[in-house]
């Protein structure tokens, strides 16, 4: 496709001092390597970029025009221009260094998979409330109920550490389970659509809002491991098998300082 096929091109693109969408940033390289003249709009604020996907709908910026036509995103401008799209610049690292962190937690206090759970979900809640709007921002782009009620992406985190504490201390089981059942359900619903229904190729807000961990099957395998452990948990409460961690926790001392008073 020939360049210069696009006239009065037009590019919308979120730039705010929080967050530089790094796809907008990408179509403009791309645009300015081709010779391509183009009006760079910046959408500022979240209230811009909300306004301007509902005008148009669409789910994400940047979103490129020529003249009338809407040509898409940046992997449809490079589609047109006929080039080769970059990829996103991913990293595992923060998943990988959370996930094995709660790992060697769970070792050390021999709390086996439900102390993996509750230390993962309280490390993955403490790095989202580290920048709680930038999380949030990041996580309505894909998951469900954000898009359609705004303030659950900032009641999120606090949720997940509830849930992570829960497993922790064994206390209130019912109310643990049932959260965490509703989380990792809706949760992975989302990523599913996002990923292999929708094909949006986006960084994933579990980690934080300004992670470069993609989404998809790590995003998916966590929700699934929630939802299958809060079904668990249920289950156990409503069978009365519930044993608190906390309890499991204090018996060694106990033996101890039984010993040491003989």
């Amino acid at each position: 496709m020939n360049s210069t096929t696009l006239e009065k091109v037009r590019v919308y693109r979120m730039s705010t001092p929080e967050h530089e969408c790094p796809w907008g940033l990408k179509t403009i390289n791309l645009l300015n390597d081709k010779g391509i003249e183009f009006e760079d709009n910046k959408l500022t604020s979240r209230e811009e970029v909300d306004d301007f996907k509902a005008k148009h709908h669409v789910e994400t910026t940047p979103q490129i025009f020529s003249g009338d036509e809407r040509i898409g995103g940046y992997t449809d401008l490079a589609e047109k221009l006929d080039v080769e799209a970059e990829g996103a610049d991913y990293s595992y690292t923060p998943v990988i260094a959370v996930f094995s962190s709660a790992g060697l937690m769970a070792l050390a206090t021999t709390m086996g998979l439900t102390g993996f759970m509750g230390f993962s979900l309280s490390l993955l809640a403490t790095l989202k409330l580290m920048d709680i709007e930038s999380f949030a921002e990041s996580f309505e782009k894909y998951d469900l109920i954000t898009k359609r009620i705004k303030p659950y992406g900032k009641v999120y985190p606090f949720a997940e550490l509830a849930i992570g504490l829960g497993f922790l201390s064994g206390i209130a089981p019912l109310v643990t389970g049932i959260t965490s059942l509703f989380i990792g359900v809706s949760g992975g619903i989302s990523v599913i659509k996002a990923v292999y229904i929708d094909k949006l190729a986006l960084n994933c807000a579990c980690v934080g809002g300004n992670s470069k961990a993609p989404l998809g099957i790590v995003s998916f395998t966590e929700n699934a491991i929630m939802a299958l452990m809060g079904g668990a948990l249920i289950y156990s409460a409503a069978t009365g098998e519930v044993e608190s961690a906390k309890v499991r926790e204090i018996e060694p001392a106990a033996v101890v300082q039984v010993q040491n008073d003989r």
